[in-house]
């Protein structure tokens, strides 16, 4: 189920299995006859608070461990990535990977 926006009411129509045309047809009702701030306040304290759904599904625990680190720390989540990267910047940068001096001699 994508959203159009944020995907909020995407998200609470799955939550709660409703139908996603009627919540959207209620928010917008509640957008006309309320105002902006109370619904849009709502709608963005939701985008928010809601866990984030992935692009794609995940195939691996590993992806799924990833995804569940990112929805609910970002900034771990980011942590690790960077992490892993600089593990692996150093491996490929080590001296037995002298990538320059085997172009030459090859």
């Amino acid at each position: 189920m994508k959203g159009w926006v944020i995907g909020v009411c995407a998200g609470f129509a799955q939550t709660f299995n409703l139908s996603l045309f009627w919540v959207r047809t209620l928010l917008v009702l509640a957008f006309v006859f309320t105002g902006f701030f109370p619904i849009g306040f709502l709608y963005l304290l939701a985008a928010l608070l809601m866990k984030v759904e992935p692009p794609s599904q995940p195939k691996s625990p590993s992806e799924w461990e990833f995804y569940n680190s990112y929805a609910s720390s970002k900034s771990l989540a980011l942590a690790r990535l960077k992490h892993r990267f600089e593990r692996l910047e150093d491996l490929v940068t080590a001296r037995e990977y002298d990538w320059d001096r085997r172009l030459r001699e090859g």
